[in-house]
């Protein structure tokens, strides 16, 4: 409800298929604006690839393609026709764009190829759709990249995720944990795969940011994309990354923040960082002084513009304030501000802060230098929190008694865990079996969410696996959870 009366979204009648509205938009188009900026800065190009694929090219890298083929879509008909082989439309870019790259590099001259496009890709989940959040088709760029050694393209990994890292924190007020995903978990045909995972308080769950995957050398071997090393004349395979963000983060931010009134934005992704609203005006008002109301909410708006500040002025007839004020409040501006008579005359302004609710009296003189400062203090603030109740719900578990315990909590786990997939399977199916869960709610195991770059003790010589049946030494402590 909160996601179409806000006018996020709207819902579509393809299942899994959703309409983003200019309000949802929006907040994608500032994403892509820093991200765009962001790797343009690190040299990275823009193209766009056909979104089309041959069973040919999906079926050359057999590991990669197997965790999408369920979710692949096939092109089978023109028109009343078949077609003669069936084309699938891209689930991911990888098996698109490196038949390419073989012909492009050629020469160590060649190197480093970065590329990157904007687009939507299509993966038919059967799984039960969300909007955002598990959707057919989504909207995220991916970007593409070779290099001649293994040192420059891990470089580049690190880089990308704390870009995304910036996003989440820095943008949406959203804090996340960066890590690198376990052997099961990791990016299908990749050598690793780093990620930035995010907690959910409302549900206890936790959700995958962005990802940034080191895909060494396999892809190169698939689709034979080499260099001449200029030192010995022989031929070299190179080094790949590829990295993404979708509008999945939408629906993180919205989570995260949102609370039963609506939507609560942050002030650096809000399309409206404050909205106007004259106040105060009755039946018995002057059309004098109403127009000079109006006047006044204009030019105060157009400062506040000139100053670099996003403001609208609703000044809609036919509406009363307190109708106007659910109606923002609902789509989650940051700040509103109310200017009535009275305040015209004392020369202020009244600015009510959505995500806490507070009321503060600004002065006119200085007013676009104290709402700057206002909307910082509301993205930190609101970063705080989060952050605060992401804190408050991460439990260190040495067993899975405790594991089990926590995840009924609706705590993420850190646990010292061996690596073993066969070991990662276990702990998922038996913390199932242990949880208590709400009426009507599929009962979810642990699932590995990431091995935290900050890791919060070391592994000692004592330290036992997590699931107790394992007897391997634990390698690492890793983040445990429910998980979308």
């Amino acid at each position: 409800q909160v996601i179409t009366k806000s006018e996020l979204i709207e819902y579509y009648d393809i299942s899994g298929c959703y309409i983003l509205r200019p309000w949802a938009y929006s907040i994608w188009e500032m994403v892509q604006r820093y991200v765009d900026d962001r790797i343009k800065g690190m040299g990275v190009q823009n193209v766009y690839f056909p979104m089309f694929v041959s069973n040919a090219a999906l079926e050359k890298e057999k590991t990669h393609i197997t965790d999408f083929a369920p979710e692949v879509a096939w092109v089978t008909r023109s028109g009343r026709s078949d077609l003669a082989e069936p084309i699938a439309i891209r689930p991911t870019s990888e098996t698109v764009m490196y038949p390419s790259f073989a012909k492009w590099i050629q020469s160590y001259r060649d190197l480093p190829l970065k590329v990157n496009q904007w687009n939507n890709v299509v993966r038919w989940e059967f799984k039960h759709p969300q909007p955002f959040l598990r959707t057919r088709e989504f909207l995220w760029h991916e970007g593409h990249t070779a290099f001649a050694t293994r040192e420059e393209a891990e470089v580049e990994v690190m880089e990308i995720l704390a870009m995304y890292e910036y996003v989440y924190e820095n943008l949406m007020a959203v804090p996340v944990i960066k890590g690198r995903k376990t052997e099961k978990e990791k990016f299908a045909g990749g050598d690793y795969t780093t990620t930035v995972e995010v907690y959910i308080g409302a549900s206890g769950r936790a959700i995958q940011g962005a990802t940034s995957h080191h895909l060494g050398q396999n892809f190169s071997q698939m689709f034979d994309i080499v260099f001449e090393d200029p030192a010995t004349g022989e031929k070299r395979h190179v080094h790949q990354n590829s990295w993404a963000i979708t509008t999945r983060s939408i629906g993180v931010m919205v989570m995260v923040h949102g609370d039963d009134k609506g939507l609560v934005l942050p002030p650096r992704l809000a399309a409206h960082q404050l909205v106007l609203v004259p106040c105060g005006l009755t039946v018995r008002t002057t059309e004098e002084a109403k127009r000079a109301l109006l006047d006044k909410c204009n030019s105060l708006a157009a400062e506040l513009r000139a100053c670099g500040l996003r403001v609208h002025a609703d000044l809609r007839e036919h509406y009363s304030p307190g109708w106007k004020f659910n109606h923002w409040e609902l789509k989650g501006v940051p700040v509103r501000i109310e200017v009535g008579p009275r305040d015209m005359a004392a020369k202020q302004v009244v600015a009510a802060i959505r995500y806490s609710g507070e009321k503060r009296t600004l002065p006119e003189e200085g007013l676009a230098a104290s709402l700057q400062a206002l909307l910082d203090s509301v993205q930190s603030e609101m970063f705080a929190r989060a952050k605060a109740e992401q804190d408050a719900r991460l439990s260190v578990c040495p067993d899975l008694a405790s594991l089990c315990a926590a995840l009924d909590k609706q705590h993420l786990i850190l646990a010292p865990f061996c690596g073993d997939p066969d070991c990662e399977d276990l702990i998922k199916k038996d913390s199932a079996r242990n949880a208590i869960v709400e009426e009507g709610v599929p009962s979810m195991g642990a699932k590995s969410l990431c091995i935290p770059f900050n890791q919060p003790d070391e592994i000692g010589p004592d330290t036992k696996c997590v699931h107790s049946h394992c007897g391997r030494k634990p390698q690492f402590y890793t983040l445990f959870g429910r998980s979308y």
